[in-house]
């Protein structure tokens, strides 16, 4: 690979790339899955070990895929190449950027299809058919969806052409529009749905459950499901980070926009548990009520309310807008992999790519109707064992060799460069990046591979493999 391939594209500014990269970590993590897990956890003590999770995990990886991606200015596999051939490392950490190229193509097959079911909500909430609509109904509503591969295949074709049509024009012609649409009709949803929460008589009882911290409700579990979530909340690990640090201008600060980027999705995550805890507290439904939570608790209690056509119609175009913006920054870093590397321009890769990832997506769609029988890995459906691939495999994997990669490889001097800090602030980063975040993610790793009968003992063997490796890589360095 040659180093003369270098991203030729730039954000024209630093609020359009930190927006891009919000767009990218605020998907359906933050309103589907973070209200759902801090109800099944216990509320604000989860809350406050996802925070320093978020502190001491997902920003220093973070960083860490801006420095790679900005100092090998490119797309991830051709930037691992570059800056790998530069710290006279070997080329097998391409791989890095291969890892998280594919995981994006697998991610993006069954994204759509479970964006498109936002999507779908979103028309049903506009036409009225939440209005006094009951638990029951909603459940057979629900299934009713699922259970029709014609519709699942009519949204995933939809979130698929969207995705196609926004990147196939670029960045600037292409993502940074569709983001700047995207992100301010986001906040400006979610301020509104904010507000409304206010008034439904539960925002103080849902205040107090995200924020007064109850420690006998937290348990391991917890703190790994935690860890786990602070890691994928920002988008990190499959790539796509990396190639938007690859248009990012060395006048712009990858400090000063990570914690920005960092922040943003926090805050989102938070407001969006606030104005969810605020209509299920207002209606008495579950708060750990699970997946479900989105698609099949909330319908009842907008279809309940007064306004609830209006805030519920809002509220499913604030999680079709967070999954859209999300769905662009995945299938990019393909994208530019192809335009760069293999001469194929950006229109047609992004046409070849969106459709085989649309094709891919099929298999997604049957998983819930017609080969719902059918297992790939022990109990696990196509769509399962491609979430179960990717979440807990694929991911952590690339966020771990690109934390070492920064850490242990990185020549002193570039990382310096690309992220200066005090000499006090240096040596707590590196420590984190150095032990705290790789360990953290390494548990996670584990932990989500392993059953509880052998977890400790291959916990112990992980750590013992990354001391090691680290003991090796200070020898070399002698």
């Amino acid at each position: 690979m040659s180093q003369l391939k270098l991203s030729k594209d730039s954000w024209s500014s630093q609020t359009v790339f930190v927006m891009a990269a919000v767009g990218s970590a605020v998907g359906l993590g933050n309103l589907w899955k973070f209200p759902y897990i801090t109800g099944e956890y216990g509320g604000g003590a989860f809350v406050l070990v996802y925070l320093a999770c978020i502190l001491l995990i997902g920003i220093p990886v973070l960083f860490s895929e801006f420095i790679l991606g900005r100092a090998g200015k490119a797309n991830p596999v051709q930037a691992m190449a570059n800056v790998a051939r530069e710290n006279g490392a070997s080329r097998l950490w391409s791989l890095i950027g291969f890892n998280g190229v594919l995981a994006g193509v697998l991610i993006l097959s069954f994204y759509s299809v479970i964006a498109g079911w936002a999507v779908a909500y979103f028309f049903e909430s506009l036409q009225g058919s939440f209005i006094g609509i009951d638990a029951a109904s909603v459940g057979v509503h629900f299934s009713t969806l699922l259970a029709s591969p014609y519709q699942l295949l009519f949204w995933h074709t939809v979130v698929s052409v969207f995705t196609i049509l926004v990147v196939a024009k670029g960045v600037k012609g292409g993502i940074e529009k569709a983001i700047n649409f995207l992100m301010p009709g986001l906040f400006l949803i979610l301020l509104v749905l904010l507000g409304y929460s206010t008034t439904t008589g539960a925002f103080i009882e849902s205040f107090d459950f995200l924020f007064s911290p109850d420690f006998s409700k937290l348990s391991w579990e917890a703190v790994l499901v935690a860890m786990g979530h602070a890691f994928f909340t920002l988008s990190i690990g499959m790539g796509a980070m990396m190639v938007y640090g690859s248009y990012l201008s060395r006048e712009y600060s990858i400090v000063r926009a990570g914690l920005w980027i960092a922040f943003a999705d926090t805050l989102i995550a938070l407001l969006a548990g606030l104005v969810i805890f605020s209509i299920v507290f207002a209606n008495g439904l579950e708060p750990g009520s699970g997946p479900g939570l989105l698609f099949q608790t909330l319908p009842v209690a907008f279809g309940d309310m007064t306004g609830g056509w209006f805030f519920g119609t809002l509220f499913f175009a604030l999680v079709v807008m967070a999954a859209l913006s999300s769905a662009i920054s995945i299938i990019e870093p393909v994208v530019s992999w192809f335009d760069q590397n293999w001469g194929i321009n950006r229109f047609k890769a992004a046409w070849i790519m969106g459709i085989l990832i649309w094709i891919l997506g099929i298999g997604t769609v049957l998983s819930f109707n017609s080969w719902q029988a059918v297992h790939i890995f022990g109990e696990k459906t196509l769509f399962d064992t491609l979430d179960f691939l990717t979440t807990n495999i694929m991911l952590p994997l690339g966020g771990l060799f690109m934390t070492v990669f920064v850490a242990w490889v990185l020549k002193d001097e570039i990382r310096n460069s690309e992220l200066p800090l005090s000499d006090k602030m240096m040596r707590v980063f590196m420590f984190v990046l150095r032990w705290v975040a790789p360990i953290a993610v390494i548990l996670v790793f584990v932990s989500n591979l392993a059953s509880e009968e052998n977890l400790i003992s291959m916990l112990a063997v992980s750590l013992a493999i990354y001391l090691l490796y680290i003991g090796y890589r200070k020898r070399l360095a002698e």
